[in-house]
């Protein structure tokens, strides 16, 4: 009897011993399988792979969509891990996973939503209608029908039609793949409401607006004006004096904007005198609205303009300009740079200079 029990109770010690082995083979192998599901590089391209993940998705539903790809074998293991390190929320938007990368960099980046970011740039001196081109045709953009043209774009912003010019902040804006136009334009619209407001609290003394707004229309004939970046505030400064003493400002920008389209390049003498809301020329005072998008040192130009004496200025044919006090001196500067123009006159300075 005391045989039989001793057999039975070696049998089973086998039998225990064996299981034990055997689950520490099974332990062994689940770790290198999940050792080479997390740490083997992925079978991408050298120009890396391009995942767009879409709003709401979860990083279940990523994975075995790239299961399905053959870039991943293990999502139920990949899943388990990521479970342990709390990493499985992810974020919306275009990946770009670089050539080399494992599973767990992948996760990692989903888990901080290092999506992909784009670029596009609004250069000062544009137009409402340029920018709104610009934004459209940006990499990644999403076209709606707010932003399909000026007028619903204006809608969408909460402006009227014609009031709508100047209202984009001229700069470098980055996206992430997706993002509509009219999202990109409410971005520069309200960077440019925040920018006017500050350099507004920041104005000098004796400046003839009554509004943010006359500023902004102000700033916008700086940056159309301006060649050299030195002469903003100078320029600034002359326009400022010639509305504190009711003079028009007789400046060409101006009456080309109020040309539109009828502008072909040559800006004559029957133009200055063509009646039109923006021809400084035939009105008082400022246009009714900006005439492009002026930037933050234009806008700093217009609050705080350089004192002195000048009236007047012109082109001097390199991108700067002659400034003078009297009408005198003006007509003179206009003989000698206007009238006997140099072969390489140039409204704006030679490229690399300031």
């Amino acid at each position: 009897m005391k045989k039989k029990q001793a057999s039975f109770a070696w049998r089973v010690l086998k039998l225990l011993f064996g299981g034990l082995v055997l689950a520490c083979l099974v332990a062994v192998a689940s770790l290198y399988v999940a050792k080479e599901a997390l740490e083997s590089p992925l079978p991408i391209a050298q120009d890396g792979l391009t995942l767009q993940v879409e709003k709401g998705g979860s990083l279940s539903r990523t994975l075995r969509s790239l299961q399905g790809e053959g870039i991943i074998q293990w999502p139920q293991i990949l899943l388990a891990y990521a479970y342990w390190e709390g990493t499985t929320e992810i974020h919306s938007g275009e990946y770009l996973v670089p050539f080399g990368s494992n599973a767990r960099d992948l996760i990692a980046r989903l888990n901080r939503g290092e999506v992909t970011r784009y670029r596009i740039t609004l250069l000062e001196g544009w137009t409402f209608r340029q920018a709104l081109r610009q934004i459209r045709s940006g990499e990644r953009i999403v076209q709606s029908e707010e932003g399909s043209n000026v007028s619903a774009a204006a809608r969408a912003l909460g402006l009227k039609e014609d009031e709508v010019e100047g209202w984009i902040f001229p700069d470098t804006y980055v996206y992430r793949s997706g993002t509509t136009d009219i999202e990109l334009l409410r971005q520069a619209y309200d960077r440019m409401q925040k920018v006017l407001d500050e350099e507004w609290q920041s104005k000098g003394d004796d400046l003839p607006y009554k509004s943010p707004y006359e500023a902004l229309i102000m700033a916008s004939i700086i940056e159309k004006e301006t060649g050299q970046p030195s002469e903003r505030s100078e320029i600034a400064g002359v326009f400022v004096r010639r509305l504190n003493k009711g003079m028009r400002l007789q400046t060409d920008p101006t009456v080309i904007y109020g040309l539109g389209e009828d502008f072909d390049g040559n800006l004559t003498r029957t133009h200055l005198r063509q009646a039109t809301p923006y021809n400084t020329y035939v009105i008082n005072g400022l246009p009714p609205t900006p005439i492009a998008l002026p930037g933050r040192a234009a806008i700093r130009a217009a609050l705080n303009p350089k004192p002195g004496k000048s009236l007047y200025f012109v082109g001097k044919g390199d991108g700067s300009h002659h400034f003078s006090a009297t009408l005198t001196e003006h007509n003179r500067a206009v003989r000698e740079y206007q009238l006997k123009r140099r072969a390489d006159y140039r409204s704006s300075p030679a490229k690399g200079k300031n």
